[in-house]
């Protein structure tokens, strides 16, 4: 329903914001919490203390100053979850480098690209993950590594790169190897790294994310201490994490639903961080949740629905379960129905953001009905502003849609080194998020799609969302997602990819006569494709422009 009301909300301003760094809000947990589990690896069999973890971060630290690593350089990080990689982000906030996140899933060209881009001197990385052999590969890009000793890489395709770490065991030539630099940092006394601590700025670069474009190369989101501290802090209040709480974290770490709303999310509360694999197994992640007696639970729709699907022919003790977040995509009403009753998760909250805004601009409440917590992704954060804008730039009535903006302490510094880009995508303090939203007059807001997403077929504008969310209603449909390719008649036409519920057949047809009579005729797909999986990114985001492409080719 439209109202003459703007849609423009202002979160609640009445608990200051946290003015500190990474490492002096870490400091303050230990002082608080020391002797509490901080951090749990099942698969690696490691467990250590808040006092323990900050022991050990230490002496990351104290290695990677003695490599002559100095405050703003950066340093990659190229693993799956491991405790390596926690270590690795709390060290380098320890000292003022900038971690920058490279995902698993890249290969040589996305490798070379992010690390030139940001002029790595330092990449910590894996062995092996999956089909990706991470040493071999960055052997293929340097091969002058065999050549030369450990931290006097000079290579001709990554000229900035100095040192490459792995987390093997092996000596092999031109490597350090991650248990040597441990090693080198012990001689290096706490108090020199305080000295290096205490002058960091709240307002510092500590992070570089890069985001994943459908089109042109990833940009590097650039983020503060004070971007996701504050983040971190905010997401756990909404969720009413406190430090009698163990939150399995089966997210990748280098997102921020793993980096900031998971590990310095615990931090923030001195709750204990559980991971239950290297990247999600839905088996691994249940049986963590059932031994270490997990309260909390981070996800994607997907995931949820893979470890639902396991639940009906093997039992897990989840009684302790009671909050957590699904973020990333549409949650189907029945699909968070079966999430509170199956896995007793009664506080799970949905959340929304994007990686240049720290992430998380909306959430949920715990005790938000859950038709709420489902169509829409809650209320606005503290500290945060937003509005809903139309082409022309005016903001548009509660109840119309519109591109979702957003401003305050979360938007990030910009894109590295590419202002052109960073001034397209923030203006005077507004983040422009691309997606398009729908603010209602209590104050909830809808996502309905993106920007470049919406279908317009013969002049009607078309929601994607809409349609997937009608869709998901559908018993046999486990996952939707619904697109446009272009038609020469109507301008474009609605495609849908549509994942069978197990153990049931559909047919496009059936799908077509669902729709009749339900949905207006120019909303029913006209393309309908089932198929096994969905194309999604390593974070549980589909990719619609992959769905699109293979459309349009089926179809020509």
């Amino acid at each position: 329903m439209m109202s003459n009301e703007p849609s423009h909300l202002i979160g609640r301003t009445d608990e200051k914001l946290y003015l500190k760094t990474i490492p002096k809000l870490f400091r303050e947990t230990v002082s608080k919490h020391g002797k509490k589990n901080a951090a749990i690896f099942s698969k690696q069999k490691i467990r250590l203390t808040y006092e323990e973890l900050s022991l050990e971060i230490d002496r990351l630290a104290s290695g990677l100053v003695s490599l002559g690593l100095l405050k703003g350089d950066r340093v990659g990080i190229w693993s799956p979850n491991r405790y390596e990689w926690l270590l690795t982000q709390f060290a380098t906030a320890r000292i003022g480098l900038i971690l920058v996140n490279i995902n698993p899933a890249y290969r040589l060209s996305e490798l070379e690209y992010a690390l030139n881009k940001v002029q790595c001197k330092a990449i910590i990385s894996a062995e092996s993950f999956k089909t990706s052999n991470y040493i071999e590969m960055l052997k293929e890009l340097a091969p002058e590594l065999k050549d030369c000793k450990a931290g006097h890489l000079k290579a001709a395709k990554l000229p900035h790169l100095k040192s490459v770490i792995s987390m093997g065991n092996g000596n092999e030539s031109g490597l350090f190897t991650f248990s040597q630099i441990l090693k080198f940092g012990t001689p290096v006394k706490t108090s020199q790294l305080d000295v290096i601590t205490d002058k960091l700025n709240p307002s510092d670069a500590i992070n570089i994310q890069f985001t994943s474009g459908t089109t042109g190369s990833p940009k590097g989101a650039t983020l503060t201490h004070k971007n996701i501290v504050n983040n971190a802090r905010f997401v756990t209040d909404r969720i009413n994490l406190t430090d009698s709480d163990n939150l399995c974290i089966p997210v990748p770490l280098y997102h921020c639903f793993g980096m900031v709303m998971g590990t310095l999310g615990c931090v923030t509360k001195g709750a204990t961080m559980v991971f239950p694999s290297e990247a999600f197994d839905p088996e691994e992640t249940l049986k963590a949740v059932e031994l270490e007696k997990c309260t909390g639970l981070y996800g994607v729709p997907t995931m949820f629905v893979a470890m639902l699907h396991l639940m009906e022919n093997q039992a897990y003790d989840l009684s302790e379960l009671r909050t957590g977040i699904m973020a990333g995509s549409l949650c189907p009403i029945e699909v968070m129905e079966r999430v509170i009753s199956k896995m007793n998760m009664s506080e799970v909250t949905i959340a929304y953001g994007m990686t240049e805004t720290s992430p998380v601009s909306f959430q949920s409440f715990v005790d938000d009905p859950i038709e709420k917590r489902c169509a829409t992704v809650g209320h606005v954060h503290p500290h945060l502003e937003v509005k809903v804008i139309d082409e022309e730039g005016s903001t548009v009535p509660r109840g119309k849609s519109g591109e979702l903006c957003t401003k305050g302490y979360s938007v990030m510094q910009g894109y590295w080194d590419d202002k052109e880009k960073t001034d397209e995508s923030i203006i005077d303090g507004w983040m422009l998020t691309g997606d398009l939203a729908i603010i209602d007059k209590d104050g909830f807001c809808d996502i309905v799609g993106r920007v470049k997403d919406m279908i317009i077929r013969g002049g009607e504008n078309i929601y994607p969302r809409e349609i997937e969310e009608f869709l998901s209603r559908h018993e046999k449909i486990s996952e939707v997602q619904v697109f446009g390719i272009p038609n020469d008649k109507y301008g474009e036409e609605v495609c849908a990819w549509i994942v069978k519920s197990p153990n049931t057949e559909i047919t496009p047809e059936q799908v077509t006569s669902y729709c009749e009579g339900q949905i207006a005729h120019y909303k029913i797909p006209r393309h309908i494709q089932i198929v096994d999986e969905l194309p999604m990114t390593i974070t549980g985001k589909p990719q619609k422009f992959v769905m699109r492409e293979q459309m349009i080719k089926n179809t020509s």
